[in-house]
This record gives structure tokens, sequence and C-alpha cells, in this order.
């Protein structure tokens, strides 16, 4: 029993000792997992990295504070988007990239330089006197220069200077120390696959093309920005112009209900045609509840699409929006061809699909290189140098050597015609295949684009004459609506109409008042969408994207 005790003593030592432990390396992880490991640190590598630099908030619009609150207008709003707007500065990405992806295939045919010193000695036991020490002790020392580089011919230069000193206790040594210099020149030259500019230059070639697609297609994502902005703001303008109608109706319900109420008190109304009018000031409170939540929806989104909401200070701003619905001078007039033709004119979106399929038959041509045989022509031409100290000889030093070498004293030239002729190649052909595959896909994008601009063209169009006369409907029906009114207005004071007929035609003149602004926001939308579909969105609104220099 004594023993049993013990046992279980020991057994709770060690469970609550391994408890310990785990809480320790736990928290050792989490630790880890904050600052470097003693490994790194022990590397060099620093606990605490130096964090990238903070984003910014917009400081423009501090610009368009008045009276404590945000002042825009429609192109300040474009504008500050252009500035700011984080899709924008996410998409322009692909430019930089396109930049750095050109700047990287000229790689190749960078220039070399390379040199390097190698210092070696040798001690070995001898068992032939042709050896020239019992002990034999060697020092060779070098020194290597070299130069190369690749031009866009595919021709291949090299160039090297070698300096090789050796001095050893070896009696049969005639020069001891020796100083062996050699200048040496080869060119290779490929006369089949790789051979001219073309296959060399192809990669150079596709990225210029990629930069100009990259352009292309940011200008295409900044055109649909901009045409979100517009629209962002016109909700908030249509949303403000909502509560203002539903606002109004309320206002006209709730002096209708006092009415009634005072008529009811002077027992010139009957009780129960009370409900009525009380039952529409309920209903139309309702209406102001939704539209006063649909205005902040609309100003949320509205304020993200300009950065208004990255800065506290900004983000809690009431919005006054300068322009109006109402369309200014001229209606904007145009046909189908006509917009259709400043479309393929225009659009960036086939600028990038033509880039697209010039890069493709960059690719074929490339791939078709690939495909034949790699036959190289080579030559070197070098010249041998050598000096060192011999008894009774006068030692002039390295200087002979080198000038033996580019004097070319001691020549040797030689070429080599090499060729490699692979049975089948696999991977070129099915790179050739990927090359053709990929045109045939674009060829079908280059299509489906062209539909989708003549759907966009034809679709705003349309969109724009309805808008039209949607407006001039919608004008007429307010008059008649607000004529209703007074009429029923008129007959309800001399007692010939019941308040249901008032109630009725407030409710018409609402809804006409709002089918007006809708119409006429509609216009502002459809006047964006023509530019947009005819690629002159950026020009209409005075905007130009320029590329900073590197």
């Amino acid at each position: 029993m004594i023993l049993s005790g013990v046992i279980m003593k020991v057994v709770r030592f060690f469970c609550v000792a391994i408890s310990l432990l785990a809480c320790m390396a736990v928290s050792g992880v989490s630790s880890r997992a904050q600052n470097s490991s003693p490994t790194e640190r022990y590397l060099g590598i620093s606990g605490k990295q130096k964090p990238a630099a903070p984003l910014l908030a917009p400081q423009d619009l501090k610009d368009h504070v008045v009276n404590g609150k945000l002042v825009l207008s429609l192109d300040d709003c474009i504008r500050l988007a252009l500035s700011y707007n984080t899709d924008i500065r996410l998409d322009h990405y692909q430019i930089d990239t396109a930049v750095n992806n050109l700047q990287r295939v000229y790689a190749p045919f960078d220039p070399l330089l390379t040199s390097s010193f190698t210092d070696q000695r040798n001690k070995t036991p001898t068992s032939t006197q042709l050896s020239g020490a019992s002990i034999l002790n060697e020092l060779t020392q070098q020194t290597q220069i070299g130069y190369s580089q690749t031009f866009q011919t595919g021709t291949n230069f090299q160039g090297s200077l070698i300096a090789d000193k050796t001095s050893t206790n070896s009696s049969f040594n005639t020069l001891n120390p020796a100083t062996a210099t050699t200048l040496q020149f080869s060119v290779t030259q490929p006369l089949l696959r790789n051979f001219g500019l073309f296959p060399n230059r192809a990669p150079i070639l596709i990225a210029q093309r990629n930069l100009k697609q990259a352009r292309a297609s940011f200008l295409g994502e900044v055109g649909d920005i901009i045409q979100q902005i517009v629209g962002n703001y016109w909700n908030v303008v249509l949303a403000r112009e909502v509560l203002a109608v539903q606002q109004k109706s309320l206002d006209e319900a709730q002096k209708s209900y006092d009415h009634d109420k005072k008529a009811l008190s002077l027992g010139a109304l009957p009780p129960l045609d009370i409900y009525r009018s009380e039952s529409q000031v309920a209903s139309r409170r309702v209406g102001v509840i939704q539209a006063e939540y649909a205005v902040k929806q609309a100003e949320d989104q509205f304020r993200q699409g300009i950065a208004a909401d990255i800065d506290p200070a900004t983000r809690v701003l009431d919005l006054d929006l300068t322009d109006r619905p109402e369309p200014v001078g001229e209606l904007l007039t145009i046909d189908i061809p006509t917009a259709l033709a400043r479309a393929v004119a225009n659009r960036p979106e086939l600028e990038a699909v033509h880039e697209q399929l010039a890069i493709d038959e960059l690719s074929i041509r490339l791939a078709h290189n690939n495909l034949k045989p790699d036959l190289e022509l080579s030559g070197f031409y070098l010249g041998n140098g050598l000096n060192g100290y011999q008894p009774g000889v006068a030692n002039t030093g390295i200087g002979t050597s080198l000038s033996q070498s580019f004097r070319f004293a001691f020549p040797a030239y030689g070429a080599t015609l090499s060729l490699a002729l692979p049975i089948k190649n696999h991977s070129a052909e099915a790179n050739l295949a990927d090359a053709l595959v990929s045109r045939g896909h674009d060829q079908y994008q280059q299509r489906e684009t062209n539909q989708s601009i003549l759907l966009d063209v034809t679709s705003a169009v349309h969109a724009l004459e309805a808008a039209k006369l949607g407006m001039e409907a919608a004008k007429v029906a307010v008059d008649l609506a607000k004529e209703t009114l007074h009429a029923d207005e008129r007959k309800y004071a001399l007692g010939t109409e019941q308040i249901f007929f008032v109630l009725d035609a407030q409710t018409q003149l609402a809804q006409a008042e709002l089918n007006l602004i809708q119409s006429q926001v509609n216009f502002q939308v459809a006047v964006t969408q023509v530019d947009h579909a005819t690629g002159d969105l950026l020009e209409h609104h005075h905007v130009q994207i320029v590329e900073p220099t590197k």
C-alpha cells in the first residue's frame, strides 16, 4: 500500500510537470509567431521588420468642405475617384507589372563582367627523381577577367584575360616562377534556330504588346469606374428627390388629416371618414422612412467610390451635391451607325484584343523557330604569352607576357560547326499547338468583344431615346396631376366630392413627380451610357491618363 501511494505521487508529479511544459511550449509558439526565432536572430534576421509605409487618407476632400458639408459637383467626384478610388489604384498595378516585365526581357542582352582570383599551394612527396624534388612544393595563382554579351542578332561574344603564376621547388623548371597569360576572344552565331533579329527580339515585342494591352485594359476599367461613379452620384440625387417628394406627400396627407379632424370636431364629417385620411398619413410616413434609409444606403455607396469613407473626419459629413438632374441646353441626339463608328475608333477593349491577337502571331512565329534544328558556328582567337625568372637572364615580369598576348605573338585559333537535330521535339510541338489554340480562342474573344460593344451601343442609344420621351411624358403627367389635385381640392372644399378623391389625387401627383425625377436621372445616366459605349466618356469629362516617366 505504501509503495502504491508513492507511485501515485510520482505519477501526479509527472502529470503536473508535463502540463507546465505544455503551457510553456504553447506560450513559446505564440511569442515566436510574433517575433523572430533565435535561429533567425542568430542569422541576422531582425525580429522587428520595418513595416510598409501606411496609405495616406485622401487630402483633397478637405478642400470641398464648406460649412460642415462636403460640397461636390459631378466633375469633382470623378477627379477624386481618379486620384483615390481603391479599384483604380489596384487596376493600375497591371501597368506597373507590365513595365517591369518589359524591363526584365532585356536581361538576356545584358553585358556581364566577371573576375576571379585563385591561390593554391600543394606539397606532395615524390617517388622519382624526375619530379625534381623529394617533396614537391608548388604555388599556383590565377587571375581571370571575363566579359560576355549576347546581342539581339543571337550572336554571343566572349572575351577573357587569364594570368597564371606558378612557382615550384622542382629543379627541372626552366622558368621559376613563371607567368603565363592568355587573351582569348570567341564568337558563337546560331544559323537556324534563334538566327536573326526576330527570335531574339520576340520576347521584347511581346512585352511591349503586353504593356499596350495593359494600358488599354486600364483605360477600359477606368471608364467602367467613372460610369459607376456617375451612377452613384445620380442615385444619391434621385434618393434625395424621392425623399423630398415623399415628405411633401406626407405633409399634404397630414394637412388633409388635420382638416378632416377639425371638420369632425365641428360635426361636418362622419366619424368613419376620418380613418381614410389617417391611414394615408401612416402609409406615407412609412414611405418617408423607407426613402430616408435609401438615401443613407446610396450615400454610403457613393462615399466608397470617391474614398470619402476612409477618413473618419469626412465620413460623417453631410453631402451637398450641386449638379441637378434637369438637362441643360440641347439634348444629346445620336444614331446607332454614328455611335458604332465612334465605338470602333475609341473603345479600349478593342485595342486590348487587337494587341492580344498580335501577341498570338508573335508566339506562333516564335514556336515555329523553336522547331528548327540547332545549328551553330563558333570561332575563337587567342594570344599566348609566357615569362618568368631564369638564372642568368633578365626577368622583365608580367609585362612581357601581356605584351606577347596582346600582340598575339603566339596565336591560336579555330572554329566549330555544331548541329543538334532532334528526332522528335514534343515540347516545341506542344508549344506551337498551344499558340495556335490561343490564337483561335482570342479570335472568338474578339468576336465576343465586338458583339458586346454592338449591344452596348444599341442599348445605350435606345435608352437615351426612351429617356427623352419619358421626360416629355413625365412633364405632361405632372402638369395634369397638379390640375387634377387643384380641381379635387376645390370640389372637396365646396362639399361636392369626398376626401378619397383628394387623397388619391395627392398620391397621383407624388407618383408623377417621382416619375419626372426618375426620367431626368435616367436621361443623365443614359448620356453617360452612350459616352461609355462610344468610348467618349473620359474625353467628355476631360480625363487624361498620363503615365509617369521612369
